[in-house]
């Protein structure tokens, strides 16, 4: 038979000899219990409720990630806004700065030619008029344009005004261009030049 001491002592053990079998499975006819089944669940680096000195002790629960935010940037209003603008702006201005480059950097024309009057059309009406210095261009008055090499940078070619004095001078489609969409878009075109032209 036990002794007293021995009974006492045993009384003692059980909580804590309860308390290390709690991380085991115990399996019924119908598989884990839901109390196991729950702890299988939760991560392994956050135990269940634990008996630390003959006291339940619930350890933190782990820190919840950020909730994404449900609009980012690109879903701004304003940022949809500038987008749709600069779609505008660039449909707008793609068909003549097409035709410049073509008329500059392909065989379509050799060094001194003049343009056809339908180039030379579209070159005054969409880019020479919105020049900043259009008039101080034309001067005396515009008898044609031709393309040629720029007479200080020999390696590239340019648009020139053929005055009716027999003069001529260079311009840039790139400053009409950018004077053309500063006057027509005047709430975006300052941002739509520093995006996309490089010089300002």
């Amino acid at each position: 038979m036990a002794s007293p001491t021995a009974t006492l002592l045993l009384h003692r053990a059980l909580p804590l000899l309860r308390s290390r079998a709690s991380p085991f499975r115990r399996f019924s006819a119908s598989g884990l219990s839901a109390l196991d089944s729950s702890a299988a669940a939760a991560p392994s680096s956050f135990s269940s409720t634990v008996i630390i000195g003959g006291a339940s002790v619930t350890p933190p629960k782990p820190p919840k990630p950020p909730l994404p935010e449900n609009n980012s940037w690109a879903d701004h209003p304003d940022f949809r806004r500038w987008k749709d603008k600069e779609e505008e702006i660039l449909s707008d201005i793609e068909p003549i700065t097409l035709l410049a480059k073509e008329i500059l950097h392909s065989d379509r024309y050799l060094d001194g030619e003049r343009l056809t009057d339908e180039d030379e059309k579209e070159v005054i009406e969409k880019l020479l008029n919105y020049h900043p210095h259009s008039e101080d261009k034309i001067g005396c008055g515009l008898d044609s344009l031709m393309v040629d090499r720029h007479p200080t940078f020999r390696h590239s070619r340019c648009l020139f005004v053929v005055r009716t004095d027999g003069g001529w001078i260079d311009f840039s489609y790139q400053k009409c261009l950018r004077a053309y969409i500063r006057q027509k878009y005047p709430s975006h075109g300052d941002k739509f030049i520093k995006e996309h032209f490089k010089r300002t």
